[in-house]
């Protein structure tokens, strides 16, 4: 007798990374894989999926599972860069094409951080924030009706995330060393971080490629430090994204007719985890004074969790399922 399948294939696939999991109905953790990060944007689709492909191959493995798939009842996966829903059709079908599963869902990889952060039990009743490398936002009813917001950067109204952020420090502390704009520690701190002595070598090691355009995420934990020892210019930065997050909570929840209920309100990504004090105090401040009902927590669990979940909710899984599948990521 063969071995039994998996009911849930779990992908929660990022910029900079992807993880996966083959999950049972009971909420037994059969496997697990880990691979890079998923940029359609940049590697094309047919790559990105390749990318998937090494973590689910991976997580096949440790379940012991052989031969070719399908590895399990359904694809639950939560991806980066399935902005719109006409992307997530797309990726799905691209996904069923490998043959994984006999069924697949693809959501926004935001999705996965709402449906980890419920409370077990609950209904699927609430709004995420997610900054990370971007910044988006989604909400979701129990009968299935959903805000969100098309999280393409400029273009779409967006502002911050990690790499707005860190942008937004370099334009600044530029225009603090070459006089066009006021001063800032920032003109310091961030070519320190690279042991550099200048604005202008910093800019020149970026621009000639001496130094990678992606290592500019390390300047977001500078500009959070340089902001908490009091620099007006950092702290604006700061503020602004504090208020940028209750901006996107309000409208979701306004949207889904959630103001006057209870609801929770989950932020997550790695700049909103990272718990810097005068970020999260500001955006749960201005939640208090917007939406005085709203419940603010940070999601601290892997999103894995969340695409498993809401796999789990697809096969009418029972409820102690899920209270399984927590507890292994806890």
């Amino acid at each position: 007798m063969g071995v039994r399948r998996p009911a849930v294939l779990a992908i929660d696939a990022g910029n900079s990374k992807t993880d996966v999991a083959l999950i049972d109905t009971d909420g037994t953790v059969r496997g697990t894989g880990r691979a890079g990060g998923f940029q359609p944007p940049l590697t094309g689709v047919a790559a990105a999926v390749d990318e998937l492909g090494r973590a689910v191959a991976e997580a096949v493995r440790a379940a012991g599972l052989t031969g070719a798939g399908p590895y399990a009842d359904r694809v639950a996966a939560c991806l980066a860069n399935a902005d719109l829903p006409v992307e997530e059709e797309r990726l799905a079908d691209a996904l069923a094409a490998r043959g994984w599963a006999g069924a697949t869902e693809v959501h926004n990889d935001t999705f996965a951080i709402l449906r980890a952060g419920l409370p077990h039990g609950a209904p699927p009743r609430g709004v995420a924030v997610v900054c990370g490398a971007g910044i988006n936002c989604v909400g979701m009813l129990p009968d299935g009706r959903t805000a969100r917001f098309p999280a393409l950067g400029q273009i779409s109204g967006d502002w911050g995330g990690g790499g707005g952020l860190s942008a937004e420090a370099l334009w600044f502390a530029a225009r603090a060393e070459d006089g066009r704009g006021g001063p800032t520690a920032l003109r310091t701190a961030l070519p320190g971080h690279f042991g550099l002595g200048s604005m202008a070598e910093l800019i020149e090691a970026l621009h000639l490629g001496a130094l990678d355009q992606a290592r500019t995420h390390e300047l977001v934990p500078v500009l959070f430090s340089v902001a908490a020892a009091g620099d007006a210019v950092a702290r604006s930065l700061v503020e602004r994204q504090a208020d940028e997050v209750v901006s996107l909570a309000v409208v979701a929840l306004t949207r889904l007719d959630l103001l006057a209920q209870e609801t929770p309100v989950l932020l997550g990504g790695g700049v909103l985890t990272a718990r810097h004090a005068l970020l999260n105090d500001r955006i749960e401040a201005g939640l208090a004074a917007r939406a005085p009902r709203a419940r603010v927590a940070v999601v601290s669990a892997p999103p894995v969790l969340g695409a498993g979940l809401l796999g789990l909710d697809a096969v009418a899984a029972p409820p102690e399922a899920h209270g399984k599948l927590r507890a292994h990521f806890g």
